[in-house]
């Protein structure tokens, strides 16, 4: 079978990046942007840096705020009818996942309205037209939403998360400027951060890893494990590593898939709304030893990655820990917790755990597995 990757047209890297967004869009004739970006990033200026290059050039815009931190099935229908209220022509989402996500899936039902039934998009929904043009500013050093072909929305009714996968959701361009990151606080960049680690390790051992995916992420771990620590400190060079990182675990992990680390966050972000960088964080390394055994020698090339000396000459037991204990110490760094015991009830694993198993992202996995053991490792944390 031959292998796929699906990246954005065009994107634009580095300090300034954003200069190149009205270009684009007034390159390609359109006329009006609907700008999705979440109400904090508006109270504090951060969508005004992009908005204020649209008012310079007389570009006309509207702004859609009416995002949560794990979007849900409202907000998306909500946004629907915004943006066909609006008369926008074109799309411009500045966030984190939260506001990428939301615009995904408003300009995915815009172009198809026979899928207006959010929940229609679970799995990989047989739409026949691209979203609406988009461009997609990260705020964020962790998604990497900006270039993959993923979206998650909650359903709160259902107390759930759904992972849409679509090649027609991928951003047209991205525009990736550390700039934009500079604002975040120092407990948003380091789950964030760990959220682009997990990225890039999950999409590293996944079932469908091949040589190309391979390559962005193994530099990603070595771009992440070098800088996160100066991002949370916000050193310019911490914050641009970082931007670059995880915007290159996006181009593996978005075209490979996942494992249960991503399964079992989801779950918990669904019925306890914890920051998925956060969830995913505290389980990496109990995941990480679980599914060890389904490896091969991979996880010797994680170690390495993460600055581990004296891995060829480290027994496999021994490299298997060097990458865990690798993980642990950044999450620890950066000021994760270690464990779920403030954040999980135990009456709720059971349901936690039949969600995680029916998570899009399961089948990834390098170990097969099963709600019996996922609720296991959703235990020993506790």
């Amino acid at each position: 079978m031959a292998n796929r990757i699906v990246l954005n047209t065009i994107s634009y890297h580095g300090k300034g990046a954003i200069e190149n967004i009205v270009p684009e869009l007034t390159a390609r004739g359109y006329k009006k942007a609907f700008v999705c970006s979440d109400p904090d990033l508006v109270k504090f200026g951060v969508t005004k840096k992009v908005t204020d290059l649209l008012d310079a050039a007389g570009f006309a815009y509207e702004v859609y705020s009416e995002i949560k931190p794990n979007p849900t099935i409202e907000n998306v229908q909500h946004g629907v009818e915004a943006f066909k209220a609006s008369g926008a022509d074109c799309i411009v989402t500045i966030g984190g996942g939260s506001s990428m996500d939301t615009a995904k899936a408003i300009g995915i039902i815009i172009n198809n309205p026979e899928f207006a039934d959010v929940r229609s998009l679970e799995g990989v929904a047989p739409t026949k037209k691209h979203a609406v043009f988009t461009i997609a500013v990260p705020t964020t050093a962790g998604t990497a939403a900006e270039v993959t072909i993923n979206y998650v929305i909650t359903d709160v009714e259902k107390k759930r998360k759904f992972v849409c996968v679509d090649t027609n959701d991928i951003p047209e361009v991205a525009v990736v400027d550390p700039d934009m990151m500079s604002s975040m606080p120092k407990g948003l960049t380091a789950a964030t951060g760990m959220d682009a680690l997990t990225h890039a390790i999950e999409g590293y051992i996944t079932k469908g890893a091949w040589e190309m995916t391979d390559m962005f992420h193994l530099k990603a771990i070595e771009l992440i494990s070098k800088h996160l620590r100066g991002a949370v400190a916000n050193t310019p060079e911490g914050r641009e590593g970082m931007a670059l990182a995880q915007y290159i675990a996006g181009q593996g992990f978005s075209n490979v898939g996942l494992g249960i680390v991503h399964s079992m966050a989801h779950s918990l972000g669904a019925v306890y709304d914890t920051p998925h960088g956060v969830a995913n964080a505290i389980l990496l390394p109990t995941v990480m030893e679980y599914n060890a055994p389904a490896t091969g020698e991979k996880y010797r090339d994680i170690a390495k990655a993460m600055g581990v000396e004296g891995t060829e000459n480290m027994t496999r037991d021994e490299y298997i820990k060097a990458a865990v204990d690798a993980v642990k110490k950044l999450s620890a760094d950066v000021g994760i917790p270690a464990d779920l015991k403030e954040i999980v009830k135990e009456e709720d694993v059971q349901f936690l755990s039949e969600s995680a198993y029916a998570d899009a992202c399961r089948p990834g996995n390098p170990r097969d597995t099963s709600v019996e053991e996922i609720a296991a490792l959703y235990r020993s944390l506790l």
